[in-house]
Formats: structure tokens, sequence, C-alpha cells
């Protein structure tokens, strides 16, 4: 197969493009778009940000599948101080056109899903993907939500030794004041 075409950020692409054949692409947003990505993820900043995405039809809308890599700056939970981490992810999803016949009919989310089974194919809103979307949405859930520096310890603050509602009492000198 081709090389990866490099696309401009962000990338939308024709379903109908899908269509006529797989299409294979490689984004790789600019140093102020990264700044955007960053703002958007509550991230110190977000070094770097490459992804190969494939698309290929799939019924009558596309998988999309691919590999992201990054390498994000967040501020630990513990310690407070900013570190780096790689992040390297896999990431494979369906779309269908709004009016599919396949799309889910369930509005309100099916109670009997299998929680182990695929995710429901996303319904797109128009005619395109939106490819960088996707990548930014994968990147998202690979972030850890309470980021901790490798080797990095919370050290618990000290409790009060007796917590029952009288220990404050304990502490006051109280005089008899009878005279």
């Amino acid at each position: 197969m081709a090389d990866p075409v490099t696309a401009p950020w962000p990338c939308e692409i024709p379903l109908a493009q899908v269509d006529r054949g797989a299409v294979k692409l490689r984004l790789e947003p600019s140093a102020e778009q990264r700044q955007a990505i960053a703002k958007q993820l509550g991230l110190v900043s977000l070094e770097a940000l490459t992804a190969e995405v494939f698309l290929t039809s799939w019924l009558d809308g596309a998988e999309v599948s691919g590999v992201l890599r990054a390498r994000v700056v967040q501020t630990c939970s513990a310690t407070a101080d900013d570190f780096e981490t790689p992040i390297d992810a896999r990431f494979d999803l369906r779309v269908l056109p709004a009016n599919s016949q396949n799309a889910p009919q369930e509005e309100f989310g099916d109670l009997g899903a299998d929680p182990d089974g695929d995710d429901p194919p996303d319904v797109l809103e128009g005619e395109k993907i939106d490819v960088s979307g996707y990548v930014v949405e994968h990147l998202a859930l690979e972030l850890d939500p309470f980021p901790r520096k490798p080797g990095a310890v919370f050290v618990q603050p000290p409790e009060p030794v007796e917590l029952s509602p009288f220990a404050a009492l304990k502490g006051l000198n109280l005089k008899d004041d009878q005279g």
C-alpha cells in the first residue's frame, strides 16, 4: 500500500472519498495547534502529536483505525511537578451516515448493551468524517485523570489523633467561676 498522505490539521474526509477506496493519512498538528489541543485537554503542554489513520469502507459508512503517538506534559497530582509522558495508542471505531439503515436506533442508550462488546458506530452529523477530532478524542481517553510523576509518593498529612467532638474541650482550661 502507498505511504500515508500528510493531511492538513484539522482534517475532515468526505465519506464518499472512503467509498471510492481506502484512505491512509498522516496527521501532525503545528505547534500552535498542539497548544490549542493542550488547552482543550487541560495539559501543561503537548510536545508532540502524530497520528497515522487508515479509513476503509464499512457497510454504508467507514471504519477508522489508527495509531497515535504523543508526548504530553501534565502536572503530577501528588507533587504538583510538571512531567512528560509518552503515549502510544491504537484506536479503532466505525462511523455511519445520519440516514443509515444500520445506525443504532436506540436514542437514550441501550441498557442491554454488552459492556465488553464493540462500541456502537458513531453517527455522523454531515457527510464528513472529523479525523482530527477522533485523534484528539482518543488522545484524551489515554490521559491519566490523576497523573503521577514516576516515583512520586503522596504523603498523607498527619491526622489529629483524637476526633471526638469533646477533644477540643479537653484542651481548654476551664476554671470554676462560682465564687
